[in-house]
């Protein structure tokens, strides 16, 4: 497979994982912005700071309106990250290997480019159908993972796309996670109770889970293991890991690619970090510093694993 394909599809499902995780965050912020009462963070300067790079003063003034910022976060085609611009460049990706997706695939994914496009959209998304469109945006997005799911072969693209799939996932999942726990400070003595994170399981879609499985009283550390070491919930960093190891496994064996020796070792030292972490440690201020060599890390494996099949030198 040229490297150019790899690549396409690599990204494309990276620009797809995160416009729904897009959409899941900015309904989470809408629904318990109108919960007045709740405890939580609950505002929407959250899904600002993961999604966009703009200024503390700019994003004050955004927060003052809900409607600019979802105008800014799903329709600003000036911001790279906004969904608009997240799917007009996901969907430039499939329209140049089309040969090598599904027609479904290809069909999904020009929906979720018109369907954004489309002026009813922008106007819905600026009434009172605001909550009604971004649920019909998810469901698209939905759409797509289950139609490649069950179309796409299991084959080398495959590989690429999960690649990019989860690489995102797991970037999202500790962008969030960590907003939610600097919320609460270093210092936990403080417990909280579940009331307080329902916008982060909600925004990981984890919330029905969190009531069926975990039973203790121990909020803060029952819902730091879901969302960071839970093998079972499919948005938490180690069940994105594990993903991530099989597929690189595979491309390795089929490519030999260079480099390949430094991008096994960075993976192996991120996935270590989290696999062997003492849990009970993480319950104090190191929670932090954790989080952030975790991102380092596969921010690290990731430029290695684009020199080593992307590149074009």
């Amino acid at each position: 497979m040229l490297s150019r394909i790899a690549d396409s599809m690599f990204w494309m499902n990276r620009y797809l994982e995160r416009s729904e995780g897009l959409l899941r965050m900015l309904m989470t912020s809408y629904v318990l912005s109108l919960d007045k009462g709740s405890s939580g963070i609950n505002s929407w300067e959250p899904v600002i700071r993961v999604f966009s790079g703009i200024s503390p003063e700019r994003s004050s003034e955004l927060t003052a309106n809900p409607n600019q910022v979802i105008e800014y976060l799903l329709l600003d085609a000036e911001n790279n990250n906004s969904l608009k611009s997240i799917l007009n460049k996901a969907r430039e990706n499939a329209r140049g290997m089309q040969d090598h997706i599904t027609k479904e695939m290809w069909e999904q994914v020009n929906q979720l480019y018109h369907l954004i496009n489309n002026p009813k959209t922008t106007s819905r998304l600026l009434s009172s159908e605001q909550l009604v469109t971004m649920e019909t945006l998810l469901t698209n997005c939905l759409l797509y993972t289950g139609i490649t799911d069950s179309t796409m072969p299991r084959g080398m693209a495959w590989g690429f796309m999960n690649l990019g799939k989860y690489i995102e996932r797991c970037q999202l999942t500790l962008s969030i996670t960590g907003i939610h726990f600097n919320g609460i400070g270093s210092a936990k003595q403080q417990e909280r109770d579940i009331l307080f994170w329902r916008s982060l399981l909600f925004t990981l879609s984890g919330y029905e889970l969190h009531l069926k499985n975990y039973r203790s009283s121990d909020t803060d550390k029952n819902v730091l293991d879901q969302v960071i070491f839970n093998r079972q919930f499919p948005h938490s960093v180690m069940y994105s890991l594990e993903r991530i190891k099989r597929h690189l496994e595979e491309l390795v064996e089929q490519n030999q690619p260079a480099g390949r020796t430094e991008m096994m070792r960075l993976f192996g030292r991120l996935l270590s970090h989290v696999q062997y972490a003492d849990q009970n440690a993480l319950q104090d201020q190191t929670l932090r510093g954790f989080l952030d060599i975790t991102q380092n890390n596969i921010n690290t494996f990731h430029n290695q694993l684009s020199h080593s099949f992307f590149s074009y030198a």
